[in-house]
């Protein structure tokens, strides 16, 4: 009977915490960075989109957006040598809503896009509003030229001394967890040197942003 008693107690309790526990497991991280990070990464937080009619603006809004993207470098690995090759890098131009347009990166020489982008330091950056939650809440799927996304295109190089604190301030508050990646990795600041942008948010095709448009663009 005791034995009993015992697996009912225990079916009941495993009826009510199951809920709870769903939740736990199928919430997403809040913030950008990770959980109680605050920013506006929930649908009723963001900004409204530029005007369309801005595409500068707009390029500078999906830039403090988004803090991750798609670093496309020329590979150097054997089998693919010559070929292009994606990555996923974390990223940030600075706090939401007082980004400065430039993407900086935390990387570490034992990355093969660090090793690619060591032989040739040409590169092609990704991002798009697809990562928040403003596709989703107009229903536009992430390759509809709707959800605004921009590519970036320049070299990667390391950030100078005396950019070295933007830099790391511009990726610690968004991503805090990097503070505690291992010293051993060699772990340096760098930012991608933009030489052409295009900006796709609406039909008809890419519009083209100069890099002193884009960074003449007041967006806050």
């Amino acid at each position: 009977m005791a034995a009993c008693a015992c697996g009912s107690v225990r079916a009941v309790l495993a009826f009510l915490l199951a809920p709870a526990l769903v939740t736990l497991l199928v919430a997403p991280a809040r913030g950008r960075g990770g959980r109680g990070h605050g920013d506006w990464g929930a649908a009723e937080l963001l900004p409204p989109l530029p005007p369309r009619e801005k595409a500068a603006l707009v390029a500078r809004f999906v830039t403090n957006l988004c803090d991750w993207g798609a670093l496309a470098t020329i590979s150097t690995q054997e089998g693919v040598r010559g070929r292009p090759f994606a990555d996923v890098l974390s990223l940030s131009d600075g706090p939401p809503g007082k980004g400065s347009g430039v993407p900086y990166f935390y990387l570490s020489p034992l990355q093969q896009s660090v090793g690619n982008l060591q032989e040739n330091p040409y590169a092609t950056l990704t991002m798009s509003l697809a990562e928040t939650s403003f596709c989703r809440k107009y229903g536009f799927d992430p390759q509809s030229p709707l959800c605004a996304h921009i590519i970036l295109s320049g070299t990667v190089i390391k950030v100078s001394e005396t950019e070295m604190d933007v830099a790391k301030n511009s990726l610690f508050i968004r991503h805090p967890e990097m503070k505690t990646w291992p010293s051993s990795h060699n772990w340096f600041f760098a930012k991608l040197n933009i030489t052409n942008i295009w900006v796709l948010d609406y039909f008809g095709g890419p519009k083209i942003v100069t890099p002193a448009e884009y960074y003449n663009a007041t967006f806050q």
